[in-house]
């Protein structure tokens, strides 16, 4: 076989499997795993429970909520990575986090996937993201888990 042809088998071979991945609804793989994703009723039962050690907790969505959490704002922005990141620079890498938005269901969220994108790219190793299904209201609030006085 020449080189002409293995070219153009190795082009078709290609051009189907691109066709295939489209027609599954291929996406783009999230920048958390799902071992990533935290439960709201389990740091509801951290927050709660006085002898557990606390993670830090980040709203990176319009307002910091849920009790203990700092707030920098809409993860969608660029100057609020910016304050996230200032916020980490004298963390530790082992440091358990918890970052979370609630303003939407977080498959739609503008702020969740960049905001785990810096905790990736800063080299974190314990960072989660709470898995807010619906919204904080819905979610968090409505199941009286602990806010913000």
């Amino acid at each position: 076989m020449n080189l002409k042809k293995i070219a153009s088998s190795l082009m078709g071979v290609a051009i189907i499997f691109c066709i295939i991945l489209i027609q599954a609804g291929w996406k783009k793989a999230e920048p958390w795993s799902p071992e990533q994703l935290l439960e709201p009723a389990d740091l509801a039962a951290t927050i709660n429970d006085a002898n557990a050690a606390k993670p830090l907790i980040i709203s990176i969505g319009p307002a910091a909520t849920i009790k203990t959490s700092i707030g920098v704002g809409p993860g969608s922005e660029v100057e609020n990575l910016a304050k996230l990141e200032k916020l980490l620079s004298k963390e530790s890498k082992n440091r358990a986090i918890v970052i979370y938005c609630g303003c939407c269901p977080f498959a739609k969220c503008p702020n969740v996937r960049p905001a785990f994108t810096k905790l990736n790219e800063l080299g974190f190793k314990n960072h989660k993201l709470l898995n807010i299904s619906k919204n904080l209201k819905t979610d968090w609030i409505d199941k009286d888990y602990p806010v913000i006085d």
